[in-house]
Parts: structure tokens; C-alpha cells; sequence
């Protein structure tokens, strides 16, 4: 964390600028709305609008702000990863609240959309680690068997897509987890699978 301490005018000034690691916030942020939305898909619950608020604010806001300090941090990729897809979560809390989908088809192109992106911040995590692969690999899955059911594939790949996501929100939380556990004295430490 950064220390800060007055200089002579009264001002404070940081003095220790420590690598602050925003990941594990993004990656929290983005498992739990996917988790609960993937629930609704899957059908262990009815209704989907819980995801609202958690999609504005948790995926949404926190995720975009994760991806905002990842662009300080000169971390293109996580960046682009944090701040994509806290619009992601965005524009679906909007689009439930105010009932912006007009039928499956238009949802499955936005799906589609999605699905196409996955697959290419897929490919830029094929040299860091096994776990954020995991997570690319398994939401690449999630949104294309959303997309497929979405298109005229029918339910059961909607209750496929609800449990990929369900896959990838627990990938996602181990993820965030072994992050987190590397900036405090932790008992123990998670392995991601660094890559040669």
C-alpha cells in the first residue's frame, strides 16, 4: 500500500508507491454477478433481476474502476479485461432494469458480440498463467452456449451457459484469491500454473 506524509507546506505527498495489485477486485467483482446471474440461468432460482444492482454496481462500477487503475498500472491486457467487461455488467444491469432487449435474437447478437471478445482476450492469456486461462477458456464457453440458446438453440443451452458460468465464477474467485493471498501474510498461497 502507499504511505503518505506531509511535506513542509502541510501537504500530503506519497512516499511509498508499492505495487498495488487490482485484480483480485476485478476478478471478485466479476465472479460474483457472474455467479449469481449464472445461478438464474441455470435454473436454481427464478427471477434474474436480483442481478441488477450487482451488475451496476459490483460487476459494473468495481470492475470498471479495477480496470481504470490497471491503465495506471501500465497493464494493458488487465485493463482492457476489467474495464470491457465492467461495461459488460453495465449495460446488462441498464438492459434488465429498463427492459432494453427486445427478443432473444437481439440478445443473441449482443451474446455473439461478447462471445467473439472472449475468444480474443482468450488468446492473450495463452502465455500467463493456467488460472486465467481457465477463466477466459470457461467464459468463452459460457457465452457461447448462451449465444447458441439465445439463437434458436433452445433452453438447454441456456442452462449449459448458466452452469459454465457457474465453472467460471469459481475459477474466477480462485483467481482473485490467489492474488489476494500474496499481498497479506497468508497462512498459505493458491498455485496459478505460471507458464514457462
Amino acid at each position: 500500500m502507499a504511505q503518505f506524509s506531509l511535506n513542509k507546506e502541510g501537504a500530503t505527498t506519497d512516499v511509498v508507491s508499492a505495487a498495488i495489485n487490482p485484480a483480485p477486485l476485478g476478478l471478485s467483482a466479476f465472479a460474483l454477478t457472474t455467479f449469481v446471474l449464472s445461478s438464474a440461468n441455470a435454473n436454481l432460482f427464478a427471477g434474474a433481476s436480483v442481478v441488477i444492482g450487482l451488475a451496476l454496481f459490483y460487476g459494473g462500477l468495481c470492475q470498471l474502476l479495477a480496470g481504470m487503475w490497471e491503465f495506471k498500472m501500465g497493464n494493458t491486457f488487465g485493463a482492457t479485461a476489467f474495464s470491457s467487461y465492467g461495461g459488460f455488467w453495465l449495460a446488462v444491469g441498464v438492459s434488465l432494469q429498463f427492459k432494453l432487449i427486445p427478443n432473444d435474437t437481439a440478445f443473441g447478437f449482443f451474446l455473439l458480440g461478447w462471445t467473439i471478445f472472449t475468444g480474443l482476450m482468450f488468446i492473450g492469456t495463452l502465455r500467463s498463467n493456467y488460472a486465467l486461462m481457465g477463466v477466459f477458456f470457461f467464459l468463452f464457453l459460457t457465452f457461447l452456449a448462451l449465444m447458441i440458446g439465445a439463437l434458436g438453440g433452445g433452453s438447454t443451452f441456456t442452462v449449459i451457459g448458466g452452469w459454465l458460468g457457474i465453472i467460471t465464477a469459481l475459477v474466477a474467485w480462485y483467481t482473485a484469491l490467489a492474488g489476494l493471498l500474496t499481498t497479506v501474510k497468508a497462512p498459505f498461497l493458491l498455485p496459478i500454473g505460471q507458464r514457462p
